[in-house]
C-alpha cells in the first residue's frame, strides 16, 4: 500500500502496540485491524454470520489503504468515504461467492491528519481514552440494548446481562450502506487510547480496563488486557490496540496489520482498492 509524508515538522500521531488472540473457544480469528502512526482501527466479524473474517479483513484493509494513500486529508471525510467503499467491496464479495451472504463486521477507527483527529464507529467495538488516570469511553455502542439504555427503558446493569446485547443496529456488510457515527476528537499529547473488540469489553469492567491501560509500557498493557479478558472467560476473539498520543516529527505512515488481516486471501479484492479522488 502507498505511504505518504508530511510537510510540517511536528504533528499529532500515535505510538502503539497491538495484539489479536483467537481466544479459548473459537476455531478462527474473525477480528482484524491495523495500527500505525496516524490510524488505529479494529473490525470484528459479526458472530454467527458467514465469512466474518472476510468482512473484517476487507474493511480494515480498505480503511488502512485509504489512510496510507491520502495523508493529510480531512479525517472525517476519509473515514466516511472508506467505510462506504468497504461496503462496496463486501457487495462485490457476496456477488463473487454467494456463500458469503450475510457477512458483516463492526468498525472502530481513529484517524489523525496531524492536526485534526476523528473517530468512526459502526457496531460495538469500542474506543477509550485514558487521560490523567481517568478513563472515558469515546465510542457509543450501536446495539439494541444501548438504544434501550439511551431511551431509559433499561439500566446499564440490565444491558450487561441481556441476551440481546450483541445485536448490532449497524454493521459494514454487503446489503445496507452503513452510516458511521463520525466525530472529531479532542486529543492531546499524553493521552492513551484503547481500541478493542467486544471479546475484551464484554468481560472486563471499566475499573479493570482503567487499571491495566495505565501500565507504563504499551506492550505490557496490551498483553495484560488480552490475558485478563481470557482469564475472565471471554468466549470470543480478543483484539486490543493501545496507543499513546504524541506530538513529534512526522514519520512515514506505515503500520502493523493483525488478526484476519494478516492473510490477504481474506480481502475480497486488494487490487480494486484504488486512490479516492473524492476523499
Amino acid at each position: 500500500m502507498a505511504t505518504g509524508s508530511w510537510e510540517v515538522s511536528a504533528v499529532l500521531q500515535f505510538r502503539f502496540a497491538a495484539h489479536s488472540d483467537v481466544g479459548l473457544v473459537r476455531d478462527n480469528n474473525e477480528d482484524a485491524g491495523f495500527a500505525g502512526p496516524y490510524l488505529l482501527c479494529v473490525a470484528d466479524g459479526v458472530g454467527g454470520a458467514a465469512a466474518g473474517e472476510i468482512a473484517s479483513a476487507t474493511t480494515s484493509y480498505v480503511v488502512s489503504a485509504r489512510a496510507l494513500a491520502h495523508p493529510g486529508v480531512d479525517p472525517v471525510r476519509l473515514l466516511t468515504a472508506a467505510t462506504h467503499e468497504a461496503h462496496d467491496q463486501l457487495v462485490a464479495g457476496v456477488a463473487a461467492d454467494p456463500r458469503r451472504v450475510g457477512m458483516a463486521t463492526t468498525l472502530t477507527a481513529i484517524l489523525t491528519n496531524g492536526v485534526e483527529t476523528a473517530l468512526a464507529q459502526v457496531g460495538d467495538s469500542r474506543a477509550y481514552r485514558l487521560r490523567d488516570g481517568a478513563l472515558t469511553q469515546l465510542s457509543h455502542d450501536q446495539t439494541m440494548v444501548q438504544a434501550m439504555v439511551d431511551a431509559g427503558r433499561i439500566t446499564l446493569e440490565q444491558a450487561a446481562a441481556s441476551p440481546y446485547k450483541h445485536i448490532v443496529l449497524q454493521a459494514v456488510d454487503g446489503e445496507h450502506t452503513p452510516e458511521p457515527d463520525v466525530m472529531l476528537l479532542d486529543l492531546q499529547p499524553g493521552d492513551r487510547l484503547l481500541l478493542c473488540s467486544d471479546g475484551l469489553s464484554d468481560v472486563l469492567s471499566p475499573a479493570a480496563i482503567q487499571m491495566l491501560l495505565g501500565l507504563a509500557s504499551r506492550s505490557l498493557a496490551t498483553e495484560r488486557l488480552v490475558r485478563a479478558a481470557l482469564d475472565s472467560g471471554s468466549r470470543d476473539n480478543v483484539t486490543v490496540v493501545v496507543a499513546d498520543v504524541v506530538d513529534a516529527p512526522a514519520v512515514t505512515g506505515n503500520g502493523q496489520v493483525f488478526g484476519a488481516g494478516h492473510d490477504l486471501g481474506n480481502v475480497v479484492d486488494p487490487a480494486a482498492v484504488r486512490p479516492l479522488r473524492s476523499a
